[in-house]
């Protein structure tokens, strides 16, 4: 274990650890740009990909994930992305990316940050990639200001569901094309098309009001991830064609219609698993069966 590494571990341990390591407990304030619910879900899910919780572990998608908290500004993810790279925790060591993540954290006050940059010798280095990455990835091409209003109510009200808002911003696009009063012939409404039955079972009364639609369709989203353990193919197909014909299929059922919108997710969000929260519901009474159909 590295001096870093023990001296994190250290603190980990109770609020004498804090101490020692001449760490502070106070958080730091947060910076313009995402809010600090935003900033939070983002930890979140870096900190769930880190350390295997909920998903498969993925240290190269946390990693990213701390770099977008980073390259906005959020203290906490510089430096829990120096942290890995002064310890080589599933990156290789890199003590001048260390210092530069740290070296960020450092000038807004985290105290921590302040305490390990004097433990890493090397320079910091240049701006890494992924902080030269445009901040707009996610939304839409040739954004309209529709579009950027939807984007406004996704960034909002993800967080407060612990779900991705690039997984919600492809479900948004995939259903309406960020159309706020769209009807489907089978009576689908609004930016999340929702049907009249899960308007009903998530309390949606306007579901051709923005906010009340993309609450019904996070509700959704946030009860199918729990249902099927995060699998994003499996609630993209359970989001188009109910979570019974999943089931009844053992997997993405064989509809035309459903296998093309399950494409058309995972090509807009790129990662296979998601967090989630178990307390929300039990897991499928298929899903070891699913796996088993999913694995031959």
């Amino acid at each position: 274990m590295s001096l870093v590494e023990d001296c994190r571990a250290t603190a980990l341990v109770a609020a004498v650890g804090l101490a020692i390591c001449g760490f502070s407990a106070q958080a730091t304030a947060s910076p313009p740009g995402r809010s600090a619910a935003e900033l939070e879900t983002l930890r979140y899910e870096a900190r769930a990909y880190e350390h295997g919780e909920g998903v498969a572990r993925d240290v190269a998608r946390a990693a990213a994930l701390y770099c977008d908290g980073a390259r906005d500004g959020d203290a906490e993810a510089q430096f829990s992305l120096g942290w890995m790279y002064a310890n080589g925790r599933g990156l290789p060591r890199n003590d001048e990316l260390a210092a530069y993540f740290f070296t960020l954290a450092a000038a807004q006050g985290h105290q921590q940050a302040k305490t390990l940059l004097r433990l890493v010798t090397a320079s910091a280095a240049s701006r890494p990639d992924c902080m030269r990455a445009a901040l707009e990835d996610a939304e839409p091409e040739a954004v309209t200001p529709a579009q950027r209003a939807v984007l406004g109510l996704v960034r909002k009200l993800a967080p407060e569901y612990g779900i991705s808002q690039s997984l919600v911003m492809a479900v948004i696009r995939t259903e309406s094309n960020f159309q706020p009063g769209v009807v489907s012939p089978k009576n689908a409404q609004g930016l999340m098309q929702l049907i009249p039955e899960t308007s009903l079972r998530f309390s949606v009364k306007k579901p051709l009001d923005p906010e009340q639609n993309i609450r019904g369709g996070l509700s959704y989203l946030r009860w199918l991830l729990a249902y099927f353990e995060g699998d994003v193919s499996l609630v993209a197909a359970a989001y188009n064609a109910g979570e019974g014909a999943v089931n009844r299929y053992l997997g993405i059922p064989p509809y035309a219609e459903t296998r093309n919108y399950v494409k058309r997710i995972t090509s807009l969000f790129k990662n296979s698993a998601h967090p989630y929260d178990p307390a929300v519901t039990a897991p499928s009474p298929q899903l070891a069966r699913i796996r088993v159909s999913q694995a031959l």
